[in-house]
């Protein structure tokens, strides 16, 4: 068998699963995983008859171990452990939400905004926006926090590959995972849980299945926790400090109407790549 027929056989098993958009893409990443080859190797080599020895042979079992994976609807990046954000690499697993570019444009507008600030990142998650605004940005200091001790022990790892010594690292629920310091911050950045409880359910098995739930469901109507963030922050926030907020496609509208509320003027809004509401920018 080659490179190319192990590939094409590999795709056509992850289209019978159901994994139709992304399974050329997919079958292709986990080949070259499983081969430990770049994609110039792969041109280079896939007419060619594989080896009859014993590491072809290991890497057409992890291949198919992989494939297998996929097949039941694991993310490919919690298969293959790491993620591309902002140009960095970031451990993933299943204690953490993958990445989405969505995110990136959070990160973009904070980069955008604010030098030389203290920031605090809440539901840090796997610390991607936070890492990443440690390596990209010039912040003072910044600060992370997760209710999950899973996914902080995943950002710890990410912060100590790409910022060492840049970050410090809290556990709780939001501002209460914080020491009593009265320490205000000039930024705080926040991709909260915002999907609606009974939507979850219709999500694609990669999400509902195998995504942690407790970063994913922002209760009854997927605002629970901008209401809690805003309702706390003023404590935590400095004079002219502000909020940036992910936010789910259709909630710009709610969620600048809790922030009023809450004596919050809107900046902005700004639109993701697919041209979607995605972040909020407030400030008092």
């Amino acid at each position: 068998m080659t490179l190319l027929e192990l590939y094409t056989e590999g795709r056509d098993r992850l289209e019978a699963a159901g994994i139709l958009t992304d399974a050329a893409i997919d079958a292709r990443e986990l080949l070259l995983a499983a081969f430990s080859m770049s994609m110039t190797q792969y041109l280079l080599n896939r007419d060619r008859e594989l080896p009859d020895d014993q590491a072809s042979q290991t890497a057409w079992e992890r291949y198919q171990d992989m494939i297998g994976q996929r097949s039941r609807r694991i993310p490919l990046q919690q298969i293959l452990g790491k993620a591309e954000f902002m140009g960095l690499e970031f451990e993933i697993d299943n204690q953490v939400l993958v990445p989405r570019q969505d995110t990136e444009t959070l990160v973009e507008q904070v980069l955008a905004d604010c030098h030389g600030l203290s920031m605090l990142d809440l539901c840090t998650g796997s610390g991607c926006i936070a890492v990443s605004l440690a390596v990209h940005g010039d912040f003072a200091k910044i600060t992370a926090t997760d209710l999950s001790d899973g996914a902080l022990q995943v950002a710890k790892r990410n912060a100590e590959r790409h910022a060492p010594g840049r970050l410090v690292f809290y556990q709780g629920d939001l501002f209460d995972a914080l020491p009593e310091s009265g320490e205000k911050y000039d930024v705080i950045t926040a991709n909260p849980p915002y999907i609606p409880t009974d939507v979850i359910g219709g999500l694609e098995p990669e999400v509902k299945i195998y995504e942690p739930r407790l970063a994913l469901d922002g209760h009854e109507d997927g605002l629970y926790f901008y209401r809690r963030i805003l309702s706390e922050a003023g404590d935590y926030l400095a004079p002219d400090g502000r909020i940036y907020f992910e936010i789910g496609y259709d909630q710009a509208e709610p969620v600048t109407a809790i922030a009023k509320a809450e004596g919050y003027r809107t900046v902005r809004t700004c639109r993701d790549l697919a041209g979607n509401d995605r972040v909020v920018i407030l400030e008092r």
